[in-house]
């Protein structure tokens, strides 16, 4: 299990990343923002490609699940944190931040 805390550390320590004040939300950025953290810290909305998205709640549904909108169809997808460990933490922030940074 994952808190608010620890996801915003690790957040952090991805290079270059700076937290500032989304809507009701903290958004975790470089270039782009690539993941939110929702003000009750439950859960993170995280932007991984739609094929990344999609492999995700097939592999770990109880961790993810696509947005149901426009940004969902887009690749923003929910993470439920309670559900998580730290790993997975690492491994969805590192894969966001890949490509926040790269050029379009």
């Amino acid at each position: 299990m994952v808190d608010a805390a620890t996801f915003t550390r690790i957040a952090l320590s991805l290079p270059g990343t700076t937290s500032a004040p989304h809507f009701d939300r903290v958004a975790f950025k470089v270039k782009r923002t690539f993941a939110t953290l929702a003000a009750d810290g439950r859960s993170a909305n995280i932007k991984f490609t739609p094929e990344e998205q999609e492999l995700k709640c097939m592999v770990a549904p109880e961790i993810f699940r696509a947005i149901d909108n426009g940004w969902g169809r887009q690749g923003w997808t929910t993470m439920t944190l309670a559900s998580a460990n730290e790993a997975d933490i690492v491994a969805a922030l590192e894969l966001a931040h890949i490509h926040a940074v790269a050029k379009k």
